[in-house]
């Protein structure tokens, strides 16, 4: 990622300050990642970037001091609980976050949409079916030329579509990078996901009781990408290119043969164990077919980039 990054900066025309917006932060560990590595790789680039963790939670953020205290102290890093209004030249970028974002469920029943809404009945919460919520669930597959079948159940995210287009009203030039996992359109609700995408995480088991033990579950579903493309549109983004994490990775990896695998000072079976943890990260079978990357620019002229080069 700090490699891309830089070469977002150097198509950019080598800007001072280069913004890297991480949005969904967490506890800043992916920051300090990109941050160390710019800094004894990079040095031109590091001292050109403001790297802005964005983290909704107080606690977490509470956490970026430590982490981060180095390049806060050099004054490469700030945190904040949202995205900046406007980014004059930079990157907004995301891992796992549009995932975990609020959706709306929605079934085709007897040929017309119908949202599935959570009803509480002897103690317990249910599942209802009524009428969409809002036109715009409609409006979201007339959009994208998809009919569901009957019976058919799916999510629509459109806290993700607003969320694209405010992403691209905050860049003056630059890019937004989303990495999470999911699907283009056409796949996303094809039949082999008849019953959605919406998953519960609980304890490193998934299951789909999504309305049991409410606050002690994560909530997720697949992100549809192409709703990201199109969405992004409204406010000037145009798609870049989507590959997935293995392609990414490899593509980026393969001009110094993987050499950024290592840190100075590692022992060989730290060595191995960083050779190991990324096969999983590009293995087909495991995250690296199910995770993409899709890349919009604005302001920029057709920009090849590395990560998305080959494929």
């Amino acid at each position: 990622l700090a490699r891309q990054l830089l070469e977002m900066w150097e198509l950019l025309g080598s800007p001072r300050p280069f913004l890297a917006v991480e949005a969904g932060a967490g506890t800043g560990r992916l920051a300090g990642d990109i941050l160390d590595f710019a800094t004894r790789e990079f040095p031109s680039f590091y001292a050109a970037i403001e790297y802005i963790a964005v983290e909704r939670s107080a606690a977490r953020r509470a956490e970026h001091a430590q982490r981060l205290a180095l390049h806060i102290a050099a004054g490469r890093v700030l945190t904040a609980a949202e995205v900046p209004a406007a980014i004059p030249a930079g990157c907004i970028f995301s891992n796992e976050l549009l995932d975990a974002l609020p959706t709306h469920r929605v079934v085709m029943d007897g040929g017309e949409l119908r949202e599935v809404y959570v009803g509480f009945e002897s103690e317990q919460f249910t599942e209802m079916l009524r009428g969409p919520s809002t036109p715009a669930l409609g409006q979201y597959f007339r959009e994208q030329g998809i009919t569901l079948q009957e019976g058919q159940q799916a999510e629509v995210c459109l806290d993700a579509c607003r969320w694209i287009e405010d992403a691209g009203r905050a860049i003056g030039r630059g890019f937004v990078m989303t990495i999470d996992y999911g699907h283009e359109a056409h796949a996303l609700y094809d039949e082999r996901h008849n019953r959605g995408t919406l998953l519960a995480y609980r304890n490193h088991t998934v299951t789909e009781n999504i309305l049991d033990a409410p606050g002690e579950q994560d909530l997720t579903a697949h992100v549809n990408f192409t709703a990201l493309d199109l969405w992004g549109r409204h406010s000037g983004l145009e798609r870049t290119g989507l590959v997935t994490q293995s392609q990414f990775l490899v593509a980026l990896g393969r001009a110094n043969e993987f050499g950024d695998l290592y840190e100075p000072g590692q022992s060989e079976v730290e060595k191995l164990r960083a050779r190991l943890l990324l096969k999983n990260l590009i293995h087909p079978e495991g995250l690296g077919e199910k995770f993409q990357i899709l890349i919009q620019h604005k302001q920029i002229e057709t920009p090849q980039l590395t990560g998305l080069s080959g494929f």
